[in-house]
């Protein structure tokens, strides 16, 4: 390596120097030491773990090695002219670097995989950096950057502290600007807080100076590489097989539906689970604040909300997108979340031949969804009563789903719920099925069935009338639903 590159690539020595410090294999392989994997997992979405232990093991030794070759690096390498560098000629300055770190901390690796430890590391280097081998574990369903030093993440529904640091508060700066930015959103001290996506869809929160007091942060939601389905949730146990019959049978029939949840729940998940059973022949408009919804039809196109510039123009709400919408002759409209005035917007295109669309909301139970949107729909300014917009609520909503994240992680569809009218200016609900808690296990795990309330739906009428049947045995309370 000749001194031009040796000078432009790696950061100068500080003196006095320093003995270089290295990675002993036992940190390197701490996490699978430490984290043990827990009997029949299951991820963010209530997926049980289809992997043996043997492959978690090996899946965490090749994630810490990743991990403890990063940190190395970052202590070698001067990372203002990453981005000046093609992949071909960063091959070529790090490789002495990994074989020299694999050498020393005695890890096994063949020459193939050599090469291929050095091209990802590559990659990662001129990716998203330390944060690219969480992101390419498919165990991991969230990644929380607390600061330069401390990121946590979520795997199997429980939180882990990682061996994953940034060289600097810079570095991590670096990284974040990179996701930003190529969504054409900025954060800084003017605007410290973003909500932006990664290229797969994973959902990506961030907050800087000065309203993080500590430095930076990042919050990761990632998604599943496979797509959810109503039918990979009842393999999972999120939900029971008769659950998926009737909610199946609510969208192919139109029937528009508000799925409930708090912060994690897997809200999102399940509004792509439900989409899945949505006819290719229909037009499908999507509206989000950072896109990240997974349809498969054919037929969708994708509204995403603009910020403000910097001198506080040109911002596009999802209001203004909701109302765009209905002039482009959509079959369907799918909000990724009502937070606001757009709830007015979205029950009047409910109401006005739109059926069968569907978005999420924050809410703890059923009855609390429809009491936040009637919130949501007074911040609209509307002259409207009381009365007149709980009887658009109770017009335009069909079912709420909710679902709630348990104590050990898993996430379940708790209650399936009909609006049935308006009675005595009241809202009237009955519900269709629910998930009774019945304890928890010796592991901690908890136990509960899904059970059948006794009570018929009121719409499957309205779907006979275009061919859709549901048993009528889902619907008998004496038994356990499977």
């Amino acid at each position: 390596m000749n001194e031009t590159v040796l000078g432009r690539f790696f950061t100068p020595a500080k003196a006095p120097a320093v003995p270089e410090k290295t990675v002993p294999k036992s940190d390197a392989v701490k996490a699978e030491a430490t984290t043990e994997p827990a009997p029949a997992p299951a991820d963010k979405d209530g997926q049980e773990g289809s992997a043996g232990k043997k492959s978690d093991h090996e899946k965490q030794d090749k994630v810490s090695l990743r991990v403890a070759l990063h940190r190395h690096l970052l202590d070698e390498i001067n990372l203002s002219v990453l981005d000046t560098m093609y992949t071909e000629e960063l091959v070529e300055e790090i490789r002495p670097l990994v074989r020299e770190f694999i050498k020393k901390n005695h890890f096994p690796l063949s020459a193939p995989e050599l090469d291929a430890l050095i091209l990802d590391t590559t990659n990662e280097m001129l990716g998203l950096g330390p944060l690219e081998p969480l992101l390419k574990d498919d165990t991991i369903s969230d990644i929380l950057v607390n600061s330069h030093e401390q990121v946590f993440i979520e795997r199997f529904g429980q939180l882990e502290i990682t061996d994953i640091r940034f060289k600097d508060e810079d570095h991590l700066m670096r990284i974040i600007n990179k996701i930003v930015s190529a969504v054409g959103r900025r954060v800084d001290e003017s605007s410290p807080l973003v909500d932006a996506r990664l290229p797969d869809g994973s959902r990506v929160n961030v907050a800087v100076r000065p309203v993080a007091v500590d430095g930076p942060m990042v919050s990761i939601r990632k998604f599943s590489r496979r797509p959810y389905t109503l039918e990979r949730l009842v393999e999972s146990g999120s939900m029971a097989e008769a659950m998926k019959v009737l909610l199946a049978a609510a969208v192919k029939g139109r029937k528009s539906i508000i799925i409930s949840g708090g912060t994690g729940s897997g809200k999102t998940t399940m509004l792509n689970a439900l989409s899945s059973q949505i006819s290719n022949a229909e037009r499908l408009l999507t509206i989000e604040d950072a896109a990240e919804l997974q349809l498969q039809q054919i037929h969708v196109c994708r509204l995403e909300t603009k910020p403000a510039t910097l001198d506080g123009r040109n911002e596009v709400r999802q209001r203004e997108l909701l109302k765009n919408a209905l002039r482009m002759r959509p079959d369907r409209i799918i909000v990724g979340e009502v937070r606001s005035e757009e709830a007015f917007d979205m029950l009047q295109a409910m109401n006005t031949g739109h059926e069968g669309s569907m978005c999420t909301v924050h809410s703890n139970t059923p009855r609390d969804a429809l009491s936040r949107l009637e919130q949501m729909i007074g911040m609209a300014g509307m002259p409207m009563s009381q009365k007149s917009i709980r009887q658009q609520i109770a017009s335009a909503i069909d079912l709420i789903v909710q679902v709630e994240r348990m104590h050990d992680g898993t996430r379940k569809l708790v209650s399936i719920a009909e609006v049935t009218g308006m009675e005595n200016d009241i809202i009237q609900m009955q519900e269709i099925m629910a998930y009774k808690k019945m304890g928890l296990d010796e592991a901690g795990n908890v136990k509960g069935m899904h059970y059948a309330t006794g009570i018929r739906p009121r719409f499957l009428e309205d779907i006979a009338e275009v061919g859709l049947t549901v048993p009528e045995g889902l619907f008998d309370p004496s038994r356990e639903l499977s």
